[in-house]
């Protein structure tokens, strides 16, 4: 298929009232399909969802102390440092290319096609496999608040995620997760904004109320955070590089307001600004919660912490009805992470569809008429979320491995979009200029552009070796073989290898490769403006 917008696509429009994103929209090539209901505070809610400090906080706490002790605090600011610098790269994008299924659509602009389609399949596949690891946090939650919640084996069952019953109650729970999701993103983009900005109201009220209540049950100064307490034994920097896995599988997903941009009022004003504000809320709310758990928990040294995490550290402190209370704030982050992951995984693979680019393309590429969104990528998403599921049924450990992986995916899809736009800057100077629909100029990094976009590549590269690395005390935690040790190598590659040979019989079916507009830079633009 090939897909041709008017020349003039590629420079924003001038100023326009409100309202008039389907002629926008129209310029980049795009009929409006997809319903927009989605204003600043809900795009806001999205990529903060996405992110969500709440979920995976509390689910990985553990892990990441379990490796680095007190000083895997520092894990934190470090990983922020890294993914804000990809999030000012982003948020130049948004502004001049608000279309749903951001990372495909920047990727295919910047390096072509092909090239983008191997970082759109990359990004899908990581998003389900994100979707399966948010929806398993319930366990980790429900239990704690209400034993009722252990339905595999009755409420006086082993509830912890590495119990045998307790793995397979974090399916079932994941399940109904799922299904309520799923059902959510059928019914329309207007009441997921709804559901997802009043979700995130109450987890912002739920991180400072347990900042608050933590910092007041404070037993240890701030210089616990410069010790090894708690530490495993061995090297200290390969357990601290470990237990990052915590921080970077939290700061990931700030992309998802632009995978919303063809459902936002205002995208070119919003999305960037959403994307930046979601990152730095998460990066400081988050900060601060680690910070005032490690300095409330009743031990660093009894092995209780790495096995409890910051939930035992609430109901110990807390006692059981405060830290129900609050745990309810908690499941409540985790429900709306999982329904903002989904969401953003079924617009990036319509996106994709949309330019059959994928099997079964007239059917994922169709949006309701009544509804406004795209039925089918919504199910497939949920249902292959579904099926990963499946993994942690008798194998918890594995399911750990899956957390490492999916993170490492979207490093990697991430990377599609910051190498290409990088070096599209060292060609070209920049990316275009323009205004957004208040006639403001697009949001841009100027002449820092160069410098962010380097470091920023840089720091994810790094980021995917250490979280591709093979550790066997992440990926084959039971000792099962080399093969599950070298597994997030060996996923990437089949995803790859499969990916190569959709990509190959599409382009067959259809003829060649689609083709999308690239981005000029400003040297082009201030040359056809003076022509």
């Amino acid at each position: 298929m090939t897909v041709t917008a008017p020349a003039s696509s590629d420079q924003p429009p001038a100023p326009h009232a409100a309202g008039t994103e389907h002629h926008d929209l129209h310029l980049l090539g795009y009929r409006q399909e997809l319903h927009r209901g989605v204003g600043s505070f809900a795009s806001f809610a999205a990529g903060f969802s996405f992110v969500s400090i709440l979920t995976t906080v509390f689910q990985l706490f553990g892990l990441g102390f379990s490796f680095g002790g007190a000083a895997f605090f520092w894990t934190w600011p470090a990983v922020f440092a890294g993914q804000l610098l990809v999030a000012l790269c982003f948020a130049e994008l948004a502004a001049r290319y608000p279309i749903s299924g951001s990372i495909f659509q920047w990727s295919s602009r910047l390096a072509g096609t092909d090239f983008g389609w191997f970082t759109g399949w990359i990004m899908v596949v990581g998003q389900i496999l994100t979707v399966a690891t948010a929806a398993i946090a319930m366990q980790a939650v429900l239990p704690a608040i209400w034993s009722g919640f252990q339905l595999v084996g009755g409420s006086g069952a082993d509830s912890s995620p590495i119990s045998e019953t307790g793995a397979q109650n974090a399916v079932v729970l994941g399940l109904i997760v799922l299904v309520l999701t799923t059902t959510i993103n059928i019914i329309g983009v207007r009441l997921m904004a709804v559901i997802m900005s009043a979700a995130v109201v109450i987890e912002i009220l739920g991180v400072v109320a347990l900042i608050v209540a933590l910092f007041f049950h404070s037993e240890r100064g701030l210089g616990t955070v410069t010790t090894t307490a708690g530490a495993a034994p061995g090297s200290y920097v390969p357990l601290w590089l470990a237990s990052s896995l915590m921080a970077a599988y939290v700061m990931v997903g700030f992309d998802s307001a632009g995978e919303l941009s063809e459902e936002t009022h205002a995208p070119r004003r919003t999305t960037p600004r959403t994307i930046i504000r979601a990152l730095v809320v998460s990066g400081i709310g988050g900060l601060l919660l680690l910070l005032a758990g490690l300095l409330a928990a009743p031990s660093l040294t009894d092995g209780s912490l790495a096995g409890g995490g910051l939930a035992g550290v609430l109901t110990a402190r807390l006692g059981d009805v405060s830290g129900r209370i609050l745990l309810a704030a908690v499941a409540i982050a985790v429900f709306a992470c999982t329904l903002a992951v989904q969401t953003a995984g079924s617009r990036m693979m319509f996106s994709m569809a949309r330019e059959r680019t994928l099997p079964f393309s007239s059917v994922l590429g169709k949006v309701s008429p009544r509804t406004g969104t795209p039925i089918a990528t919504s199910v497939v998403v949920g249902v292959g979320a579904a099926i990963a599921l499946a993994v942690n049924w008798n194998q918890s450990a594995v399911f750990l491995a899956l957390a490492s992986l999916c993170i490492a995916m979207l490093y990697l899809a991430y990377l599609g979009v910051t190498v290409p736009l990088l070096v599209r800057r060292l060609r070209g100077g920049g990316l275009a200029g323009g205004v957004d629909e208040d006639g403001n100029p697009l949001f841009s990094l100027g002449r820092l552009g160069v410098l962010v976009n380097v470091v920023a590549i840089v720091y994810q590269i790094g980021m995917v070796v250490n979280l591709a690395w093979p550790r066997s005390e992440i990926y084959d935690l039971e000792g099962r073989g080399w093969w599950l040790q070298w597994s997030a190598l060996l996923f990437i590659g089949l995803t790859i290898a499969v990916g190569a040979v959709i990509h190959w019989r599409t382009r067959i079916r259809h003829g060649g490769a689609i083709r999308l507009p690239e981005l000029r830079t400003t040297t082009d633009a201030s040359a056809e403006a003076t022509a």
